[in-house]
């Protein structure tokens, strides 16, 4: 019998076996006992069939959808042995207070097992103002790492080897500045520009979409995203230049498909205004990364890592003709999701972090932050923070998800998942094309308007009761006020306007001037601006001196608000 005509028939004696045991086996049962509701749905709004069999993988074929690990389309991983090989990196994001501070949590975290740096800056550093700066009063050091200069830089990785560390840096509209200061700690310590491994978020898009610490209009946003691919190709050829970013998108309230559908419609943005500077697309491919995050629906999410790696892989080999296979490759770090977390019972949340990791191991990702309990309330402890990177050693050592690759890959449900998620996703990315690409969807309102809406939706679904959230609208207890919670001391703030204030006394300022001068000239020509950025960074010119400098000559961005 030819291999059609038998799976044909394979699958009319599975339908024909299922219609027998929906009358004879499901019906009385349902009829005596009813299921506990009449629609179930992911976390996204999805239907979740009652029972997933080869009827609904019409279509799947094993060797184009699925493959294997470590080759196109990369469904499974995009490594050949994955966790067999070594751990995902356990990166812990950490940055709060002062840069001596924040030292202090990194080296303990190291010392702890984490294998990776992930900085948090604070809203002024991220925004382009000095500390001492009228905007930043009672920010400084609040939600993350204040730094204004190389000398804050190279206080935060006083005794910290950046030839053997990767960092991550979660900046992007400054990230020219903070690579650069990095750059000339390493240079410091003895480390060469080619020796740093790490990532710099560097993904202004989705500050426009969905987080809102822009500071200059999409153009030379995107010149300035561009300046840093070209640099860093022969310069710092280990560095990840960007860190195309979903995990915000899905904080502000966006569906799985969402998610991936507007962090890839921004990698195409990025990929083809690179290749509109003048790069070749495999000169610079292998050095995008991506970070997503891993909500509470564990089916859902291990279908949308899994759709988003197949998805870019068809993307870069087919619509941008990448010939190296390493090119097609989506690699991304993971981070649970912060916006699931409950101020209420909070221990609750080492539970959910819990099941949200296992879904970003089991889903393939290459590096892993878990929150912490009390993130809903504050700045997480120590005690947490190590609670949250146990969480990861436990898997990693002791469940043995990591002992054999994409185990869920051949799931009847997770198989159908991933496709589904696919097509939602590709019809996204089809009417964003249609509307001239992403930046002019992101000007149109359009991609911030479906995250409203179906953040709307969600919340709706828990204030019915239609979603129950373990805690808080059901399971409620009487607490007490939580205690020991972690607060920045209001004289931090004090001590680095102190310092700043003594930089500025001791630094050369002609060759401050200068520096600064001829970053302008760059940013008024075609010049790349990361020379001059790095000159003025080791001349101690200080991060908002410089962003100054770039909002002189691109000037600011104004958000739209969408209703």
């Amino acid at each position: 019998m030819p291999a059609r005509k038998g799976k044909a028939a394979g699958k009319s004696r599975v339908k024909a076996a299922r219609e027998r045991w929906e009358r004879e086996v499901l019906s009385p049962v349902t009829a005596k006992a009813p299921e506990r509701r009449k629609r179930f749905e992911t976390t996204s709004g999805d239907p979740v069939e009652r029972l997933y069999t080869p009827q609904d993988l019409e279509g799947f074929d094993y060797l184009r959808d699925a493959g294997f690990p470590g080759a196109y389309p990369f469904t499974r991983g995009v490594q050949p042995t994955m966790f067999r090989g070594r751990f995902w990196t356990m990166r812990q994001y950490a940055g709060f207070g002062d840069a001596r501070e924040s030292n202090r949590r990194y080296r303990y975290l190291l010392d702890q097992g984490q294998t990776g740096l992930s900085v948090a800056f604070d809203l002024p550093t991220q925004m382009g103002f000095d500390s001492d700066n009228p905007v930043a009063l009672g920010e400084v050091g609040k939600v993350g790492v204040a730094i204004d200069s190389l000398e804050d830089m190279e206080v935060l990785f006083d005794r910290i080897p950046l030839g053997k560390v990767s960092t991550s840096m979660t900046i992007n509209s400054t990230a020219s500045i903070l690579l650069a200061m990095y750059i000339a700690v390493g240079e410091k310590q003895g480390v060469s520009p080619g020796s740093l491994n790490g990532t710099i978020q560097n993904d202004i898009l989705k500050e426009y979409i969905a987080r809102g610490t822009y500071i200059y209009p999409p153009a030379p946003s995107m010149r300035i995203i561009t300046d840093i691919f070209a640099f860093c190709k022969d310069s710092v050829p280990k560095w990840n230049t960007i860190s195309i970013s979903g995990y915000h998108i899905r904080e502000a309230g966006s569906t799985a498909a969402q998610e991936v559908a507007f962090t890839l419609a921004n990698g195409i943005a990025y990929v083809q205004a690179a290749i509109d500077a003048g790069m070749s697309v495999d000169s610079f491919a292998l050095r995008l990364a991506f970070f997503f995050n891993a909500h509470n629906n564990f089916l859902e999410e291990l279908g949308k890592f899994r759709a988003a790696r197949r998805l870019w892989a068809k993307i870069m080999r087919h619509r941008f003709k990448a010939k190296d296979p390493r090119s097609w490759m989506l690699r991304f770090h993971t981070q649970t999701a912060v916006s699931s977390l409950t101020a209420q019972q909070p221990d609750n949340n080492v539970v959910r972090v819990t099941v949200q990791a296992l879904a970003a191991v089991l889903g393939g990702t290459q590096s892993l932050h878990t929150n912490s309990r009390d993130e809903a309330l504050s700045l997480p402890t120590e005690d947490s923070v190590r609670i949250a990177l146990r969480t990861q050693q436990i898997l990693a050592h002791e469940s043995g998800v990591g002992d054999t690759v994409d185990p869920f890959g051949g799931s009847y449900c997770v198989e159908a998942m991933t496709t589904r998620l696919e097509r939602q996703a590709e019809e996204y990315i089809a009417k964003i094309d249609r509307m001239g690409g992403v930046v002019n969807a992101i000007d149109r309102g359009y991609v911030q308007k479906e995250i409203q809406d179906a953040a709307f939706r969600y919340q709706q679904e828990i204030e019915r009761k239609d979603r129950i959230i373990v805690g808080m609208n059901e399971f409620a207890v009487r607490e007490p006020k939580p205690e020991n919670l972690l607060t920045v001391d209001p004289k931090i703030e004090k001590g680095q306007r102190r310092r700043l204030a003594t930089l500025r006394r001791k630094r050369d300022d002609r060759a401050v001037r200068a520096r600064l001068s001829g970053l302008e000239k760059a940013c008024r020509g075609k010049d790349n601006i990361m020379p001059q950025v790095l000159a003025a960074v080791k001349a101690y010119a200080t991060l908002g001196e410089i962003s100054d400098v770039l909002r002189e000559v691109f000037g600011t961005y104004q958000g739209k608000i969408t209703i």
